[in-house]
């Protein structure tokens, strides 16, 4: 039997670190010095766009339709014969 939906894990990356790492240095550039915060800046920029290449090439490789098989929800709801 095959697989009706699929679940797509995406693919370990530092991306997502490194995002994190420059807004930290963007506010400790803010208190602590202009160097700090254009390395900063500087490493958003690189690491966003990384962040954003990953993504789009793991969205372009999965499929465009899936079958689903479900089932349909009743209109009414379903009530136990006997006690209430």
């Amino acid at each position: 039997m095959d697989p009706t939906e699929l679940i797509y894990v995406p693919n370990p990356s530092w991306a997502p670190l490194l995002v994190a790492a420059a807004i930290a240095l963007l506010f400790a550039g803010a208190f602590l010095g202009w160097f700090l915060w254009l390395v900063g800046a500087f490493l958003l920029l690189i690491a966003a766009r990384s962040w954003w290449t990953l993504a789009n090439d793991e969205i372009s490789r999965m499929r465009r339709s899936q079958a689903t098989d479900t089932a349909v929800i009743p209109a009414e709801p379903i009530l136990r014969s006997g006690r209430s």
